[in-house]
């Protein structure tokens, strides 16, 4: 059996490594995160917070598990895919920032606020991060690549959800990894950010 960790009275650095290991994870996939968080919750295998009990309701969990599958097939299909990562720039990084906002309603607000700011810097680096790894792939003209990439992206975002509510340094420090990888790539993140939206707006535009 592996140990329940309870979010209500972890003490600082567990919880720093919750929200970055839950931030990295909602940036690669947010509606994965949600529901994986949402199931966890709902069958007793982690203690959410006042502020996020309502995640553990099965119409959330119903909710994000459809926007989940839409998103499973949407960012395996070429071109389409730049549109939705563009759009979920948008929704990807407030919504992880809010989760960390309300998973710290304990705290005071000035930490509260500090939460949320990591957790929505965490997920644009992690999105951003993800853009990236599109960009570098997306010229081959076979699709299976793009497509196992996505598919890698969708398994680490629930893995990454599960272990952080077993093992949240593990988890945190697994996070911590990739965060440094793609900030040492910051260049590239740019670029493919960049490369991404006028993607999607010549995609719009056609």
């Amino acid at each position: 059996m592996f140990p329940m960790l309870d979010v209500l009275k972890i003490p600082p650095g567990e919880l720093f490594a919750l929200l970055v290991a839950i931030g990295f994870a909602a940036g690669l996939n947010l509606y994965a995160t949600v529901a994986a968080l949402g199931l966890l919750a709902h069958f007793g295998h982690l203690p959410l917070p006042p502020g996020l009990q309502l995640l553990q309701s099965w119409p959330i969990i119903g909710v994000s598990a459809a926007l989940f599958a839409v998103e499973f097939f949407a960012d395996k299909v070429p071109a389409f895919d730049l549109v939705w990562n563009a759009l979920h720039t948008f929704i990807r990084v407030p919504v992880a920032g809010l989760l960390a906002y309300r998973a710290t309603s304990q705290l005071s607000p000035e930490h509260q606020l500090l939460a949320a700011l990591l957790g929505a810097g965490v997920a644009l680096i992690a999105h951003g991060g993800k853009t990236a790894a599109r960009a570098a792939v997306t010229p081959s003209p076979e699709p299976l690549s793009n497509m196992g990439l996505s598919l890698g992206e969708d398994i680490l975002a629930i893995g990454l959800t599960w272990l952080a509510t077993r093992h949240p340094y593990l988890a945190g420090a697994l996070a911590m990894a990739f965060i440094l990888v793609i900030v040492l790539l910051v260049r590239l993140v740019i670029r493919a950010l960049r490369a991404l939206f006028r993607g999607a707006e010549q995609q719009l535009a056609s």
